[in-house]
C-alpha cells in the first residue's frame, strides 16, 4: 500500500490567507472601462436595487478586487455599477495575482461572506465548476468551499463522470491523499488488527493509509468475523455516516440519553478528584461543560449563527462528533481489555 501523501494546505485556509493579504494590500485607481465583468457565482446576476442604494449612499465605496492577469472583477461588481451611476470613470482596486480557478474560489468565498447569501442553486453551480476543475478534491473539501452538504457533492460528481475522468485518489481537507477504493487499505488494516489487537485506530490508519474512521469500521468487521472489505463504503461516507448505537457491556445497545440524564452523569464525573486535579482531566470537564451549555441554549445558538456561517458550523460540529465517537470507541475497547492505554506515538 502506498503511503498516504501530504499535499498543500486546506484551500479554505489558503483562501482566508489570500483574503487577509488582499485586505491589507495597497490600492490603485484604474479606469473602469479597463476592467472585465465576467461570470459571477450569483446565477441571477446583479441586483439593481442594491446598485441604486450604493450609488445614492454618501459613503465612500470600498476598493473592489480584480484578477490582475485578466482584469476580471473578483468581488465588487455592484460597487463598480454604483460608481458608474455616480458618474465616475475610475475606481479603486486591489489586485489579486493567481490562477483563474483561484480567482473564482476567492470570488465564491467573498460572496458567501456577504450579507446577501448565495442561493442553493448558486452553491450547486459553484460545486459543479469546482468538480470539473479539481476532480481530485474530496467531496467534503468541495462542499466546504461551496457551502453545501458533502452528501450533495457525490451525485454531482456522478453526473460528470462520463465527461470528466475521476482520479483513483482524492485529497481531503487535511491535505492527505486517499484512495477512492479503499479495499487494499482495509485489507492491510485487518492484517494489522489481527497481528496486534491492541493497536490504536491512529496506528492502524497510519500504517494502512486509511482514515481512523475507516480503521474503526474495519475493526468492527474483524471483531464480528466479517470480511473487512464486505459492505464497505467510500472513505468520505465512512466519515459522514451516522453510526448505530454502540453495544454496551451487557451486550445490548446504548440508549439515547436526554440532556437531563447526561447532566446528572456529568455532575457525578466532575466530582471525581482524579479529573479535577489534573490538567488533562480539567480540559475534559471543560469540554463537557461547554457542550452542555451549547445544547442547553441551542435555540438561541441556532438563531445566533449567521446564514453565511451555518454550513461551516454544521460541518465543524459533525467533524468533532465523529472524532469524539472514535474517542468513545477507544475508551470502551481499553475498558474491555486490560485497561492499559496504548502508546499512540509509536509508528
Amino acid at each position: 500500500m502506498t503511503e498516504t501523501t501530504v499535499h498543500d494546505t486546506d484551500p479554505c485556509v489558503s483562501l482566508s490567507r489570500q483574503q487577509e493579504i488582499l485586505i491589507s494590500s495597497p490600492t490603485c485607481t484604474v479606469p473602469i472601462d479597463s476592467l472585465v465583468i465576467s461570470e459571477s457565482p450569483r446565477l441571477d446576476g446583479e441586483n439593481s436595487e442594491h446598485i441604486q442604494a450604493l450609488a445614492e449612499s454618501a459613503e465612500e465605496l470600498p476598493p473592489i478586487w480584480v484578477h490582475e492577469q485578466s482584469k476580471t472583477i473578483i468581488d465588487g461588481v455592484h460597487r463598480l455599477r454604483a460608481a458608474v451611476a455616480r458618474g465616475t470613470s475610475e475606481i479603486e482596486v486591489r489586485f489579486f495575482c493567481g490562477s483563474e480557478m483561484d480567482a473564482f474560489l476567492l470570488s465564491l468565498s467573498a460572496n458567501i461572506r456577504h450579507g446577501r447569501p448565495l442561493s442553493q442553486r448558486d452553491r450547486i453551480a459553484a460545486a459543479e465548476r469546482i468538480i470539473a476543475d479539481r476532480p481530485e478534491w474530496s467531496d467534503r473539501m468541495i462542499a466546504s468551499l461551496a457551502g453545501i452538504s458533502p452528501n450533495r457533492v457525490a451525485p454531482l460528481r456522478h453526473q460528470t463522470a462520463n465527461r470528466i475522468q475521476q482520479p483513483a485518489r482524492r485529497v481531503g481537507r487535511d491535505g492527505r491523499s486517499r484512495p477512492v477504493d479503499s479495499a487494499q487499505g482495509r485489507q492491510r488494516a485487518a492484517e494489522i488488527i489481527t497481528e496486534n489487537p491492541s493497536a490504536s485506530l491512529r496506528q492502524i490508519a497510519r500504517a494502512a493509509g486509511i482514515s481512523p474512521a475507516t480503521a474503526a469500521n474495519v475493526r468492527n468487521q474483524v471483531e464480528q468475523g466479517a470480511s473487512p472489505v464486505s459492505n464497505q463504503v467510500s472513505p468520505e461516507r465512512e466519515r459522514t455516516k451516522v453510526r448505530s448505537p454502540a453495544p454496551t457491556a451487557g451486550g445490548g445497545h446504548a440508549e439515547n440519553r436526554s440532556l437531563s440524564e447526561l447532566t446528572t452523569m456529568f455532575d457525578r464525573l466532575r466530582r471525581d478528584p482524579s479529573l479535577r486535579f489534573s490538567d488533562a482531566g480539567r480540559s475534559l470537564l471543560r469540554m463537557f461543560d461547554a457542550v452542555h451549555a451549547a445544547l442547553d441554549e441551542q435555540e438561541q445558538v441556532l438563531h445566533l449563527v449567521p446564514p453565511h456561517s451555518r454550513a461551516f458550523v454544521a460541518e465543524l460540529t459533525r467533524g468533532y462528533a465523529q472524532l469524539l465517537q472514535q474517542f468513545s470507541e477507544e475508551l470502551k475497547r481499553i475498558q474491555s481489555t486490560n485497561g492499559q492505554v496504548p502508546n499512540t506515538s509509536a509508528s
